[in-house]
């Protein structure tokens, strides 16, 4: 079953090649044209030309046929092909007999057929040629009633009991006009079906339409068609053809530089239509999704499959080409000036494949850095694929400056392929300061804050290459050409590559500042303290030689507690608000209801105060550890006196003062 469905999948694409290869021949021919030469050459007088309208229309239904063809069901496709083999068959079948009689006639000979070995040889022949005709056809008709197919081998029945040879060539002609007369027969009594097939194909899609929508209908039809695939293979097929009529025309072998021209301009001979076009967008993709998928199996092996990422299919490539394309006017250009674009528009596609492979080795490296696998092969993969994402970028970049003149469109390659180089730096600055604290066998202080340092640089490095591109396309666009596209490139690299990560790296200071603020505002433990709590650390579970207890009697590391509020203002266990009760903590006669004294132990401090204690091993502890902690008199809202005093303190406010 499954040889099977494979089998019908191939011949689902295989089969519908054709119909496309047809509408890119009628795209290209143009009927206008092709009869002006013919009048030039026949001075008016060619009867062709009279018919000019007529082509035209059947230009048009070209069109229609052949989106026919591409949307017939499996099923029929394949028994029309059938068809028109049986028919290429029957054609083959006269010729070969047409050729018997032409070599009889010139041999003159109208013996014996034993008596002469030539004309024993050439009807012994043409016999084997023409069971072998009858007996395909009865099999690609799926029928015993050979005799329909067996009009040609009358000449040689003919030969066989010594008929005159000027009488085998009206018998011959006679098996030509049965053979057609038999396929007129066929295609009349089938010339409803065509009719029967758009009724029913048009009743399913009112039905279709009004039950799921044109959106279902869409999906079902590219799923059915498989579209990618399919115009990949339109476009190998092509590229195929141009690259073996150049080598056919040409007796030398091309050098090495000529081959990278051939390549350009095959690849530009094989973009000059729409359908073309879309074939090398679904090729690109194809071809991004192969080599990003290497690159998994590279680093993870079979592994990589399991947990396969849908945002990594190739796809990024091909819309990005397909609207540079559309963008620039790629089809309406001339073949050189399409390759010399192609190459621009390649270049652009490399650097968003290394961009992805890079997303995906990013997260796999750093894994493994902080892990504490030991497998040399596994490290070994990951810096060198690191490694090459590092130099080929850079290459690649240098390659452009010394091929092309500099302008706006080249300064954004580069400037991608600086950043990606940039990107990768980091990560295996990152991937070496995992992997130091992995040999000196304990924890590095302060290591969180070096990882974000190295972060930071990267990131002022790319936001000021960002800066630097759009610097140059503003002065471009000021004191050279201006265009409107040139100016949306712009307005969209400065929202996206300056405003937005400026915005992000600004935020995710402040973040880090009012995270370090609120840790240096609490109080430390200390040692009699630690020993009555006789706890670890409920974040990393390791134990506590110093720690910082937080508003609600909690005891966490400094820096395991700093990490949490990176990513929330809640207590780790109790999930109480940290920065509204930092801000009592903080405010005057509050902060010695807040902090138990240094001789005092916390619970007993929680029991004084009203406040339940938490128990984390039973079900009470548990909803106390998913509830804030409750309110008692002596705690004072925000917003109202502290000390009697007419003032109220705003948190925003005090925020700010803080600071």
């Amino acid at each position: 079953m499954a040889m099977k469905a494979r089998v019908e999948a191939v011949l689902n694409v295989g089969l519908r090649i054709p119909s496309i290869m047809l509408l890119e021949v009628l795209y290209r021919w143009d009927v206008s044209s092709f009869f002006q030469k013919i009048q030039r050459s026949s001075l008016n007088n060619n009867p062709l030309f009279q018919y000019k309208y007529i082509a035209l229309y059947l230009h048009y239904v070209g069109y229609i046929l052949s989106l026919v063809l591409l949307t017939l069901p499996r099923q029929h496709l394949v028994q029309l092909y059938l068809y028109v083999l049986t028919a290429l068959l029957l054609f083959a079948g006269h010729q070969l007999s047409r050729d018997y009689v032409r070599g009889e006639l010139d041999s003159g000979y109208e013996g014996p057929l034993y008596l002469e070995p030539l004309s024993m040889n050439r009807f012994t022949t043409a016999l084997i040629g023409q069971v072998v005709v009858c007996t395909l056809c009865s099999c690609v008709m799926q029928t015993k009633q050979i005799w329909l197919f067996s009009a040609h081998l009358l000449p040689l029945v003919a030969r066989l009991c010594l008929v005159p040879l000027e009488t085998i060539v009206f018998i011959n002609r006679f098996a030509m006009i049965f053979t057609g007369l038999e396929v007129l027969y066929f295609i009349a009594s089938n010339l409803l079906v065509p009719y029967n097939l758009a009724k029913t194909a048009y009743r399913e899609l009112v039905q279709v339409v009004e039950v799921y929508g044109l959106l279902a209908l869409g999906m079902s039809l590219w799923n059915q068609l498989v579209l990618p695939v399919l115009f990949m293979c339109f476009w190998l097929v092509l590229f195929a053809l141009q690259i073996y009529t150049y080598f056919s025309t040409r007796d030398q072998p091309p050098s090495r530089e000529r081959l990278l021209f051939l390549f350009l301009t095959s690849i530009a001979e094989c973009c000059s239509t729409p359908y073309s076009l879309l074939g090398l967008v679904f090729t690109v993709s194809f071809v991004a999704l192969g080599v990003l998928t290497l690159c998994k199996f590279y680093l993870q092996g079979y592994r990589a499959f399991m947990n396969d990422n849908a945002v990594h299919r190739g796809m990024t490539e091909g819309i990005t080409l397909l609207i540079l394309a559309v963008q620039t006017g790629l089809i309406e250009l001339q073949v050189i000036h399409r390759a010399f674009l192609l190459s621009i528009i390649l270049f652009v596609v490399v650097a968003s494949i290394l961009q992805s492979m890079l997303e995906i080795a990013d997260p796999i490296v750093l894994a493994l850095g902080a892990s504490r696998d030991k497998s040399l092969w596994k490290h070994f993969r990951a810096v060198s694929l690191c490694l090459f994402l590092l130099v080929f970028p850079a290459y690649m970049a240098y390659m452009i400056c010394q091929f092309f003149r500099m302008d706006f469109w080249l300064l954004i390659i580069i400037s991608s392929s600086i950043l990606t180089s940039l990107q990768v730096l980091g990560t295996l600055l990152i991937y070496i300061l995992f992997m130091v604290e992995e040999f000196r066998k304990a924890p590095v202080e302060n290591m969180d804050e070096v990882i974000y340092c190295v972060n930071g640089t990267y990131r002022l490095l790319e936001f000021l290459v960002a800066v630097c591109v759009v610097a140059y396309g503003v002065s471009e666009t000021l004191f050279g050409e201006w265009t409107v596209m040139g100016s949306t490139i712009i307005l969209v690299h400065s929202y996206y590559n300056v405003w937005l990560r400026a915005q992000l790296g600004w935020q995710s200071f402040l973040l880090r500042r009012d995270a370090v603020h609120k840790i240096h505002s609490m109080p430390t433990a200390s040692a009699l303290q630690l020993q009555q709590h006789n706890d670890i650390c409920s974040i990393c579970f390791q134990d506590m030689k110093s720690a910082v207890i937080t508003p609600c009697s909690h005891f966490f590391h400094a820096a395991c507690l700093k990490k949490w509020l990176y990513v929330q203002e809640t207590c780790p266990l109790c999930h109480g608000q940290l920065k509204s009760q930092l801000q009592l903590t903080s405010s005057p006669g509050a902060a010695n209801q807040g902090t138990p004294p240094a001789n005092q132990n916390p619970a007993e401090v929680e029991q004084e105060q009203g406040e339940p204690q938490v128990e984390l091993d039973t079900e009470e502890g548990t909803q106390a550890k998913n509830t804030p902690p409750m309110k008692t008199s002596a705690e004072p809202e925000l917003g109202t006196d502290l000390l009697s005093g007419s003032s109220k303190i705003q948190p925003k406010e005090f925020n700010i003062l803080q600071f």
